[in-house]
C-alpha cells in the first residue's frame, strides 16, 4: 500500500516517523580498517526514500564491509550512519527498526514453514499477534507465495525463497532495504521477476533500496549508482548521467573508466 499523500510530500510525517524528505540512508565520511589495512576510506553516500540505488564494485571494493556497518555487525571506525534520520551509533534501536535486509546467502529456517518463518520474525520485532497475522496474510499475497505458506522453507525454489525473504524483511515496515546481491543463484527468468517485484515495492511503499550487484542488467539509467573501488567512493549519480559523462556504455565499463 502506498504511503499517505501528506507523508509522501513530507508535510505531515506519520506518528513516530521521520518525514519522507529525510533520506532512508545517509552515510557520512565512513572509514573502517582491519588492523592497519583501510577497507573504507571516507565514504559518503545517500539513498532517498522511494529510490532504487545500486552499489557496484569488484570483489574487495568494500561493499560487504559497508553493509556490515549499516546493519550494525561492525562498528564504524570513523564517520556516521543515519537510517531514516536515526544515528546508528547513538540511537541503534531506532535506526535498526527502520532497516530490512535480504542477505546474499539464504537465512530462512529450512525446518519451519513459510508462515512460521514470517511469524517468528514478526515476534522478534514485537508485533502484536493480530497485527502480525494481518501483515503476514497481506505479505504472502503481495509477494506471490500464499500457495506455499504451509511448505517448509527447505522445499522452496530459489525464486520462492527470495520472495519469502523479501516479505519477511518488510513485515515491520522499514524505510530502508539493504539487498546484498540477492539474485545470486537464481535463473534468468526468476532474477528478472524478482528485480521487477522489488522495483514495484519501491514506488508503492516509498522505501529506499540499496542494491549491491555486479550485474549490469539489474540497473536502469534512472537508478542512482554508487561506485566503490578499493574502499573509496569513485562516483555517485544516476547511471544515465554517469555513462554519458564518462562516454561508456555500461556499468562495468564505467567502473573501469573511473579507476
Amino acid at each position: 500500500m502506498s504511503a499517505p499523500a501528506a507523508d509522501r510530500a513530507g508535510a505531515v510525517p506519520l506518528p513516530g516517523r521521520e518525514p519522507v524528505s529525510v533520506p532512508a540512508l545517509q552515510v557520512e565520511s565512513l572509514g573502517f580498517a582491519y588492523a592497519d589495512v583501510a577497507v573504507l576510506d571516507a565514504v559518503s553516500l545517500s539513498v532517498p526514500r522511494g529510490r532504487f540505488a545500486a552499489l557496484v564494485g569488484a570483489n574487495g571494493a568494500g561493499k560487504t564491509t559497508l553493509f556490515s556497518i549499516v546493519t550494525g555487525l561492525f562498528a564504524a571506525g570513523d564517520g556516521r550512519v543515519r537510517i531514516a534520520g536515526h544515528d546508528l551509533a547513538t540511537r541503534p534501536r531506532d535506526a535498526l527498526t527502520e532497516l530490512g535486509v535480504v542477505f546474499q546467502k539464504p537465512t530462512l529456517d529450512n525446518d519451519l514453514s513459510v508462515r512460521q518463518n514470517l511469524a517468528y520474525f514478526a515476534d522478534l520485532h514485537g508485533l502484536p499477534r493480530r497485527t502480525a497475522r494481518e501483515r503476514i496474510d497481506a505479505a504472502l499475497a503481495q509477494h506471490g507465495v500464499a500457495e506455499v505458506q504451509a511448505r517448509k522453507a527447505g522445499a522452496l525454489s530459489g525464486g520462492q525463497r527470495r520472495r519469502v525473504e523479501l516479505a519477511r524483511s518488510l513485515l515491520h515496515r522499514p524505510s530502508l532495504l539493504l539487498m546484498d546481491e540477492p539474485t545470486v543463484g537464481l535463473d534468468i527468468a526468476s532474477r528478472a521477476r524478482f528485480v521487477a517485484h522489488v522495483r514495484e515495492l519501491v514506488g508503492e511503499r516509498q522505501v529506499g533500496v540499496l542494491w549491491a550487484t555486479h550485474l549490469a542488467d539489474e540497473i536502469r539509467d534512472e537508478d542512482l549508482v554508487h561506485v566503490l573501488d578499493g574502499g573509496r567512493l569513485l562516483a555517485s549519480g544516476t547511471l544515465g548521467e554517469l555513462l554519458e559523462a564518462h562516454a561508456v556504455r555500461d556499468v562495468v565499463a564505467l567502473t573501469e573508466a573511473l579507476r
